[in-house]
């Protein structure tokens, strides 16, 4: 099995790098995660791989650390999920706060993330908490009040309390995010925002 690729970054974009390894270009699908890990284009890099095999169809998939990895590998072992979900899930949320959500079975939460409705989130909960609980990486404190899934949860639950329907406050949440265009806002903030959003 492909383990790991050690080259040259030669492009990069939020889902996608080519690491050049002694002349050969190889594509590899990555989560928003590791590419916020990742240097400038034409500097030295090792990134670990995941290689999907599906039919005639080869896929690579590459991860900053391990425990991206084994979080990846753990999400498309649940049914229904597959690279491309669970490449947008760890997109959504950084792995340590994934871990936690899953592990307090915070389906609130957990469908904030795009992609992720009440079912999938359910799903996850069932089939890999007592994989969670035995995850090497320890578990942080991501996930509790404060933290960014913390505060959107918050968010989603101080709009349910306000008389919207739980589909228009994800919606207004979401696209309360996309104005603060990557930085993580306050609770106020975000709610200020997804109010404004929940308006239009």
């Amino acid at each position: 099995m492909l383990s790991h690729l050690k080259g040259v970054l030669h492009r990069k974009s939020p889902t996608e790098i080519v690491v050049d390894v002694n002349g050969v270009g190889y594509a590899l699908s990555i989560p928003l995660s590791t590419f916020e890990k990742l240097g400038d284009a034409g500097s030295a890099i090792t990134i670990l791989t995941y290689l999907h095999v599906r039919e005639d169809i080869l896929h690579l998939y590459g991860f900053a650390t391990e425990s991206e990895r084994e979080l990846f590998r753990l999400l498309i072992s649940v049914s229904g999920i597959g690279p491309k979900i669970a490449q947008g899930i760890l997109s959504g949320a950084q792995t340590n706060e994934l871990q936690n959500l899953i592990a307090q079975g915070n389906v609130a939460a957990l469908t904030t993330i795009p992609g992720v409705g009440r079912k999938t989130a359910e799903r996850l909960i069932v089939e890999l908490r007592d994989k969670i609980a035995k995850f090497e990486t320890p578990l942080a404190t991501a996930g509790i009040p404060g933290s960014p899934a913390g505060i959107r949860a918050e968010a989603l639950m101080a709009l349910t309390s306000l008389g919207y329907n739980r589909a228009a406050a994800e919606k207004a949440i979401r696209a309360a995010l996309q104005e603060f265009d990557g930085k993580e806002p306050t609770i106020q903030e975000l709610l200020k925002q997804a109010l404004k959003s929940a308006g239009r």
